[in-house]
């Protein structure tokens, strides 16, 4: 186990018990890689804080999903005939169905005459969903047990929100997600017969973002004169120390979302990036002796090699080094929860 995801398990908790106590009738979302922390330990978390539905992404999650929480199980994917009619557990009753159709929403009943649904309406988000003009046939249709809305990221959202709820006046209970704490207080005093449930991942399980680290071991260090080449693409590096440390692209080091690049300075740093990159002058996320040494190279599959810079105090064979990841791209070799 060389790279790993330390967490306070105490400290981390709190943080979720803080959190889930400032937002009532949360539903924790728990998808992909379980945000770093791996979708099993956070259905696990869910049941300790009593919650009694967690959402998860796709139909892909759901046996796991159903093995590690004993609650509800909302699959925020939409249900596709063509996709999905196959696959087992569509037909267990703590399953919570995301319809947009009339058509899929056929389908699934042939699976479970009586399978509980939501019906998603389409947002300013134009991903998926049912347009606010039909939300309210569709959800008599299929007695639906919530009309589910998934909104930007940012603020803003009240009067969009607003408009869906005025179309369709026979349903109180609504999922969203992306709406701000102050977006919800506005919304229950607006609809003070409604119920709305939030949809929430990322400012959960992150609550205190110094409760957990992803710690690399440095496997190997050595001393490397000025046009030494190092690695599979044979590049020239700086005098002073070669760090292997371990963390690769198996990891998610150096795996990244493309950026939105939306403002002038996120375009700026978008273009000094691709300047420092095309220049081999990325730094790395590890921390080795108080700074971030470049890669020499990008990193291999599971390892990474470092140019730690002359005049820098190099860290010893199996030293372990804090990593800036970002987790919901990172896949640890572990989780330990202490």
């Amino acid at each position: 186990m060389s790279f790993v995801l330390h967490v306070d398990g105490e400290r981390w908790r709190a943080g979720h018990d803080r959190f889930v106590a400032e937002h009532p009738g949360v539903v924790p979302v728990v998808k992909g890689n379980g945000y770093g922390f791996g979708r099993d330990l956070l259905c696990g978390e869910a049941a300790r804080l009593g919650v009694s539905m967690v959402a998860i992404g796709t139909y892909a999650e759901l046996p796991s999903a159903l093995g590690a929480f004993g609650g509800e199980v909302l699959v925020m994917e939409p249900y596709r005939a063509a996709v999905h009619a196959d696959l087992p557990d569509l037909a267990n009753r703590r399953v919570v169905h995301t319809v947009t159709t009339e058509p899929d929403l056929v389908s699934l009943r042939e699976v479970l005459a009586d399978a509980r649904v939501v019906v998603e309406g389409l947002t300013s988000m134009n991903r998926y969903g049912t347009p606010v003009a039909d939300v309210a046939a569709l959800a008599g249709v299929a007695d639906a047990v919530g009309v589910t809305l998934h909104l930007p990221l940012g603020t803003g959202h009240v009067e969009e929100i607003s408009r869906f709820i005025a179309a369709v006046p026979g349903v109180r209970t609504w999922f969203v997600s992306h709406v701000s704490p102050a977006e919800l207080a506005t919304l229950a005093a607006r609809f003070p017969d409604h119920e709305f449930r939030p949809r929430i991942g990322t400012d959960l399980w992150y609550a205190d973002k110094g409760s957990y680290e992803v710690r690399a071991h440095v496997l190997d260090v050595r001393p490397v004169t000025k046009g030494t080449r190092v690695g599979y693409r044979q590049r020239a590096v700086a005098a002073g120390h070669l760090v292997v440390v371990s963390g690769g692209t198996s990891h998610g080091v150096a795996m990244e979302s493309p950026s939105s690049a939306a403002t002038a300075r996120s375009r700026a740093i978008a273009v000094t990036e691709g300047v420092l990159e095309a220049a081999h002058r990325v730094r790395s996320p590890f921390t080795v002796s108080g700074v971030m040494p470049r890669f020499a190279e990008p990193p291999h599959m599971q390892c990474s090699l470092l140019v730690l810079p002359a005049g820098v105090a190099p860290p010893r064979i199996g030293d372990v080094v804090p990593v800036r990841m970002r987790l919901t791209t990172t896949t640890p070799d572990a989780v330990v929860v202490s």
